[in-house]
């Protein structure tokens, strides 16, 4: 048996779509879903989040003392055109809480820090702070869905690049349609028909996107080794492509 290609662990993944994802709901028991508009899941494992202040979230946070159960799914687009624009969907499940008065601006300039998000200015106006205390996690994508414990959650990072991925792969696919190609022939021969995009990069590698008649299909390239710095990112990506002195591609 062959070994198995180093991949971001389920933790990292689900760390890295919580980081990138724009778009977030929370669910509670007979009420509405209601919109997320900043979202930070802490090295700590709970979840920071700003909500409406006449959501449902807000009262039930306040009417009970141990928490209301609660699940904050997070969607995580593409950044690229595609048919189907939705690459992973995680689920977080726990208890949401509120933050006493006397914590709340020592929390908002903690999350200010590390995640300066321009939502956190609607705190106490529009917007109310709560918690989300964990107690499950679950990412699910073209691959199938995985669940990860919160203790395995508070020990990942997100993968280095994420920040800057959507800016790569829109520069991959606009500009080196030349360079996707190449790294197409990657590809098992009945996935080379159709239109095909990089959907996604990490230090372990890079996946494809085919869009075909037939329907969509990911397909993941490995990396030889892990990329630990830009400059290893680029050149992993060229050595894909087999042209490792590209110099179009050394920004990325």
């Amino acid at each position: 048996m062959a070994p198995t290609a180093p991949a971001p662990t389920t933790a990292e993944r689900v760390r890295s779509a919580c980081a990138q994802a724009e778009h977030a709901v929370l669910a509670l028991p007979g009420a509405d879903p209601t919109p997320v508009p900043v979202h930070y899941l802490r090295q700590c494992g709970d979840v920071v989040i700003a909500v409406p202040n006449e959501s449902a979230a807000v009262y039930a946070a306040q009417e009970q003392v141990a928490g209301a159960p609660a699940v904050l799914e997070f969607t995580d687009h593409a950044p690229l055109p595609l048919r189907e624009p939705v690459r992973a969907l995680v689920w977080l499940r726990g208890w949401i809480r509120a933050v006493p008065a006397r914590a709340q601006r020592t929390l908002v300039t903690a999350v200010a820090e590390e995640h300066p998000h321009p939502g956190l200015l609607d705190i106490g106006h529009t917007t109310t702070l709560l918690r989300l205390v964990l107690n499950s996690a679950v990412v699910a994508d073209s691959a199938g869905a995985e669940s990860v414990c919160v203790d395995d959650l508070r020990l990942a990072a997100p993968d280095p690049f994420c920040g800057m991925e959507s800016a790569w792969l829109q520069h991959l696919d606009a500009d080196h349609a030349d360079v996707v190609a190449q790294l197409a022939r990657h590809l098992p021969a009945s996935l080379r028909h159709g239109r095909i995009h990089p959907l996604a990069i990490d230090r372990y590698g890079l996946t494809l996107r085919i869009e075909s008649i037939d329907g969509d299909h990911d397909f993941r390239l490995p990396f030889a080794t892990p990329a630990e710095d830009v400059e290893a990112l680029g050149r992993a990506v060229r050595t894909l492509a087999g042209c490792p002195f590209l110099n179009g591609l050394r920004s990325i």
